[in-house]
């Protein structure tokens, strides 16, 4: 099996910090790691030019890093509201993607990338979500979406109220069992 040797310019998650030589898969570093300048090609010259540059390098990190921890102070607990059609059951008739995440972040005032937005699976029914945000590859945050009908519902649900609808159908159950429950109701006659 063929591998590709690299120098890391930067941390990557689950493959080691800044200066690490790793070994990985042609394509991740063909596709990856290169095109983004997550990594250089761990050659002679460059094993040479990266310990030139190693100090500027960590000095940079260290800057985007403590931009990135500022950032996350000020944003700490955000909540962005998405609104979506659902069906009855609460399931949307699509999915929220980090791209959209990512816009209804930028809206809120966050400028963010959907490649930032860390979402396990998408998000496929209202309701609030937590999804983690990397602003750094050492700096990561918690926001919470909230998947709502309408800016009402995102209201109600942020406050831990259930939605409309679903308080409307027990209602209306309620409002069936009386009446099955009473003498008018007869569905033989």
């Amino acid at each position: 099996m063929a591998v590709t040797e690299l120098i890391l310019l930067q941390r990557v998650d689950k493959l080691g910090q800044m200066g690490d030589v790793v070994k990985v898969k042609p394509g991740f570093a063909r596709n990856f790691l290169l095109p983004q300048g997550r990594a250089i090609r761990a050659n002679a010259h460059n094993r040479d030019r990266f310990e030139r540059e190693r100090i500027q390098l960590e000095a940079q990190n260290l800057k985007r890093r403590e931009e990135a921890e500022r950032l996350a102070e000020r944003v700490s607990g955000m909540t962005v509201v998405i609104i979506r059609q659902a069906g009855d059951s609460g399931s949307l008739y699509g999915s929220v993607t980090p791209r959209d995440i990512a816009v209804a972040a930028t809206d809120a005032g966050l400028a963010i990338g959907r490649q930032q937005v860390q979402l396990d699976h998408p998000i496929k029914s209202l309701g609030l979500t937590e999804v983690r945000v990397g602003l750094h590859p050492e700096v990561v945050i918690r926001m919470t979406v909230n998947v709502a009908r309408s800016p009402e519902d995102a209201e109600r649900q942020a406050r831990g109220e259930a939605s409309r609808d679903v308080e409307e159908d027990d209602d209306d159950m309620v409002e069936l069992k009386a009446d099955i429950g009473s003498s008018e109701f007869n569905p033989t006659s």
